[in-house]
């Protein structure tokens, strides 16, 4: 049992926690919880970190998979949770190429340009599962993907939902190659209701403080905005774009 935050292993999970540089160098990421770990496939479990009363509940869970007794305040500070659930694991990082975002018939994509609130972008994750979006596409200045609270935020979508990460340039390049009409939401834009989303599509969400950036504005082929009431003008981004892609399913649940 490791009983010291001094541990070697334990330092490593705190560097992983807390530095990107680290976690692109390992190649690995942390998942933390119950529910996260029930959704880690097994080929990518590289080790789980438990308490003993974990294990004595869950014993179940961990056949099959290396792990290693943790003293509780120990977990506790390699946790980036205020209350930890007395397990966190080492998994390895995905890599999918572009074809892998296309899904089957008509793609529907999101694409996310420098996105920084860690609860944004793992809601917009969790939620184009749910709305059936083809993949994500996102500028290499957003936050980071396997950012602890990224990973939490997507409550398990990060195990099935297939993003790259590319420059701009490069995303506007592969949408133009497969014909995949994009939209930018914008302030300036026409309203979203009056476009038709069942052939190929990407919907741009921008910062959340500052939008899309006036390059990649003029770069898409068609300005959105969903319409307000009130004095609001604009809505969070992960809301906004859980709007867009809910309405793009709408569309084709029609056809």
């Amino acid at each position: 049992m490791i009983t010291s935050s001094t541990n070697g292993q334990i330092k490593n999970v705190l560097k992983l926690q807390k530095s990107t540089k680290a976690r692109k160098e390992q190649g690995v990421f942390v998942a933390e919880g119950l529910r996260l770990f029930r959704e880690i496939p097994k080929e990518r479990l590289v080790k789980a970190y438990v308490t003993e009363e974990f294990f004595k509940k869950h014993e179940e869970l961990l056949e099959d998979v290396e792990y290693e007794f943790v003293a509780p305040n120990v977990l506790k500070e390699a946790s980036d949770t205020k209350t930890p659930q007395g397990i966190l694991a080492i998994v390895k990082m995905f890599h999918y190429e572009l074809d892998d975002i296309k899904g089957r018939g008509e793609p529907c994509l999101m694409v996310l340009e420098n996105l920084q609130d860690p609860g944004n972008l793992g809601t917009i994750i969790r939620t184009s599962e749910g709305a059936g979006v083809s993949g994500i596409l996102m500028s290499e200045d957003t936050v980071d993907i396997y950012n602890p609270k990224v990973v939490r935020s997507t409550m398990g979508s990060i195990f099935r939902m297939p993003f790259v990460i590319l420059p701009m340039k490069e995303i506007f390049a592969f949408l133009k190659k497969e014909g995949i009409t994009s939209y930018g939401a914008h302030l300036d834009g026409k309203d979203f209701y009056m476009e038709d989303y069942k052939k190929a599509c990407a919907f741009f969400i921008g910062n959340e403080g500052n939008g899309l950036t006036e390059e990649t504005t003029k770069k898409v082929n068609k300005a959105i905005k969903i319409p307000m009431y009130g004095q609001v003008e604009s809505l969070n981004a992960a809301i906004a774009g859980t709007v867009l892609m809910y309405e793009a399913m709408r569309q084709r649940r029609q056809e």
